[in-house]
């Protein structure tokens, strides 16, 4: 397995979602916690969208990514019934880390950002949870796909 071809553009995953009655607080809008669910779940299907899920780290490598830290910042909240995107890309790829980029933002297509996250993910081995490097071919791939600048 080697995963397919990195994006020449390195466009941003899109993960589509609407925001549920439990997503929110009692004013009708997302409930500050909830992005951190959206971006969890937007990671998850980045990885699949590129053929390495997470399962494949753990099974084949006995590895996986945690995440070491995440910096919120908020814009507007996204409200009730509302229909958002996730947008993640990779910032930075290094030895046994991976930083990500992810703007939530209305799903219209403007640009209205509702909220942005930097996570920072660390490689570590599923027993020990001490940081070990990246497996291939989720290294070469995620390289492949950092955003310049």
């Amino acid at each position: 397995m080697t995963g397919p071809e990195p994006n020449k553009a390195n466009a941003p995953h899109r993960y589509p979602l609407r925001v549920y009655f439990e997503d929110t607080d009692a004013g009708g809008m997302a409930y500050h916690a909830r992005y951190l669910h959206w971006a969890e779940r937007a990671r998850t299907e980045s990885l699949r969208a590129i053929d390495l899920p997470h399962q494949f780290m753990m099974e084949r490598h006995n590895a996986l990514l945690v995440v070491r830290r995440v910096e919120v910042e908020y814009w507007r909240p996204a409200r009730l019934d509302e229909s958002v995107v996730v947008e993640t890309s990779v910032l930075r790829v290094t030895g046994a880390q991976v930083v990500l980029g992810q703007v939530v933002c209305a799903a219209d297509g403007g640009a209205d950002r509702l909220a942005g996250l930097k996570v920072g993910l660390v490689c570590v081995g599923r027993d020990s949870l001490k940081p070990v490097p990246l497996p291939e071919p989720w290294r070469s791939v995620l390289k492949g796909l950092v955003v310049p600048g």
